[in-house]
């Protein structure tokens, strides 16, 4: 079981540089939205990782419930976000953003 730190943390790696990806190239809001739902799930599964690791899987598991309801708050306020934005601009693109005003 000794393996695991390897394998999964270049997972966690992985999950974060394709997150960040997505949020610094797309330029559509759903697609920021779910770059930014990627890296919660690598750090979920990052919190699991360290209280295996650490002998608490109990508190890990326990933090990762409670980031996993963070994370609905979140996404229901970055839809939220998103729906004003098309309302607004007719469009999810976020070049369309720099002429809002107001």
């Amino acid at each position: 079981m000794e393996n695991l730190l390897p394998l999964f943390g270049g997972l966690i790696v992985m999950l974060v540089l394709i997150g960040l990806y997505c949020i610094l190239v797309a330029e559509n809001v759903i697609r920021i939205i779910i770059g930014i739902e990627v890296m919660i799930k690598a750090a979920t599964l990052a919190i699991v990782l360290a209280g295996y690791l650490t002998g608490r899987e109990a508190l890990g598991q326990c933090l990762a419930i409670t980031l996993i309801i963070v994370e609905v708050a979140i996404i229901a306020v970055a839809s939220g976000i998103a729906v004003g934005i098309f309302r607004q601009t007719g469009s999810l693109d976020t070049s369309e953003l720099k002429s809002l005003k107001g």
